[in-house]
């Protein structure tokens, strides 16, 4: 048995040791936080027909299935035309941005500019453009490209995306920040929610309108019918787009229209516009585009000007905007602009031109098809000095076409897509969702971030692993010698023992 004083303080030296071993691994093992590895940013232009507009999103690095959980930060609408208006000035294209883009640079931390990618999507304006001079339309995106790779983001590119993609991105925007793909549980976890329905998306654009739902048999095979995957779930989403029946594009076809009925081609009376309201606009304005090239008239002249006198007639203007949709008229089945669709089914969200036109009629969310139709007949039979006092805001550029785009929402949706007065109040009129718009960019993002690599988690331990390290080894050096020492004593007592042993047993007597 050792009992000499060294013997005693290198067991207390290797029993410490290993306890402080043992503590320090457990500590740094139990005590170790997880970090967030931060927020990734994305920038989406939404470069419509009428105006571009400019929306900031962030996401957790790490994602949620592969798809990042999505949030609107910031939005600002760029003054000015939509790009496609550019096509023969496009030296002021770039401009108009520099103020939503600076605004954009403030909103981001300056260490991830550099990371933050930046997405254009032209929609129908563009591909009417495009339709109309690809050369136009190219020279367009490379000169929003020129501008935007000496801008201190990641620019990924300038495309003009197809009306189905906008449908999809449009019916995905609605449904995420509805919660229907994603919910927090009772342990604020991101679950996908148990049995729940998704909606169907109403888009109303300048130069397009699309419809987008999973119909009854989704297996069904629709030429219009695409598949995206979120949050680890695969959709079989309908979407179809209308070129020409956006609400700019619809207008000008029915003035377009009420030119060709007119004895006269410079003074036309129009149902639509409020009674002691005139415009005027140009030939090229009414027939220049690709809408409207059938009812050019024959001795056509782009700078000639038109007067259209406003007569406040809701009869006859409902007229007018039905010849818009002749070509379906007769029953369910009947195809809308040659083009065969699922029967609508479930809820759904209309935004966009479906609702500033609701909220001019001062409507809101879900109200019956009768509502409907009276709000309409009202505002359509005010005066233009009426209208100036019922409308909380007053642009005149939209004050005056709300008549026919309230008839021609109307005639989209109960001739075009076919609901009635059962299925109109299923019809959510809706412009954003919280701090989120619904509009198609969104959408686009969470595509986008299914193809941006996901961050690993970062790990904080209570002590630097060189320093964890270097206690380890020096603790664990300490351990062996101390250990070593005392097999040491042990081996020198037992051959002191054995020495002694052997001298008593030699002694003589």
């Amino acid at each position: 048995m050792l009992t000499r004083t060294p013997s005693v303080v290198a067991q207390a030296f290797l029993l410490l040791s290993i306890i402080l071993v043992i503590a320090i691994a457990v500590i740094q093992i139990n005590q170790q936080q997880i970090l967030s590895p931060g927020l990734k940013y994305g920038i989406v232009l939404d470069a419509g027909s009428s105006r571009t507009t400019v929306y900031v999103y962030e996401w957790p690095a790490e994602k949620e299935n592969d798809t990042g959980v999505v949030s609107q930060t910031f939005k600002c609408n760029v003054k000015g035309p939509g790009i496609s208006s550019y096509e023969r000035n496009l030296g002021a294209l770039a401009k108009p941005f520099d103020d939503c883009l600076n605004k954009v640079k403030e909103r981001i931390p300056v260490h991830l500019h550099k990371n933050t990618s930046v997405y254009l999507g032209a929609t129908a304006g563009m591909r009417l453009l495009r339709l109309q001079n690809e050369t136009a339309a190219n020279e367009v995106l490379a000169s929003i490209q020129s501008y935007f790779r000496a801008q201190p983001f990641d620019f990924r590119g300038a495309q003009i995306i197809t009306g189905p993609e906008e449908g999809l991105y449009g019916w995905i925007t609605a449904n995420y920040i509805m919660g229907n793909f994603l919910e927090r549980n009772l342990w604020r976890t991101w679950v996908h929610p148990y049995r729940k329905e998704t909606m169907g998306a109403l888009d109303l654009g300048g130069a397009s309108t699309q419809i987008s739902f999973i119909p009854e048999d989704s297996q069904e095979n629709f030429n219009s019918t695409l598949q995206v995957k979120l949050y680890g779930y695969n959709y079989n989403v309908y979407t179809h787009s209308f070129q020409c029946y956006g609400r700019d594009e619809a207008e000008k076809r029915l003035l377009a229209l009420l030119l060709q009925k007119s004895n006269t081609s410079s003074n036309v009376d129009n149902p639509c516009y409020p009674h002691n309201y005139t415009a005027a606009f140009t030939m090229k304005h009414l027939s220049g585009s690709l809408c409207t090239q059938s009812l050019r008239p024959a001795n056509y002249h782009p700078s000639e000007l038109v007067r259209f006198h406003g007569t406040g007639d809701p009869g006859l203007c409902q007229e007018m905007v039905s010849s818009l949709f002749n070509a379906c008229r007769d029953g369910e089945d009947c195809p809308f602009h040659g083009i065969h669709r699922p029967k609508v089914k479930g809820n759904f969200v209309a935004f966009s031109g479906f609702y500033y036109t609701i909220d001019a009629l001062n409507l809101s969310g879900h109200f019956s098809l009768a509502d409907f139709n009276s709000s309409m007949w009202f505002f359509c039979s005010q005066s233009w000095a009426q209208l100036q006092f019922m409308l909380p805001k007053f642009e005149e550029i939209y004050a005056r076409s709300y008549c026919f785009s309230a008839n021609f929402i109307y005639y989209l949706l109960i001739h075009g897509y076919n609901f009635d007065a059962e299925t109109w109040p299923r019809i959510r009129f809706q412009k954003e969702v919280g701090n989120s718009s619904i509009a198609w960019s969104l959408g686009y993002m969470l595509t986008l971030t299914n193809m941006i690599p996901a961050e690993g988690k970062l790990i904080q331990l209570p002590l630097k692993p060189a320093l964890f390290a270097g206690l380890l080894v020096c603790l664990t050096a300490t351990a062996l010698l101390c250990l070593l020492f005392l097999v040491y004593l042990w081996i020198a007592s037992r051959h002191r023992k054995n020495g002694s042993r052997v001298e008593h047993v030699f002694i003589p007597e």
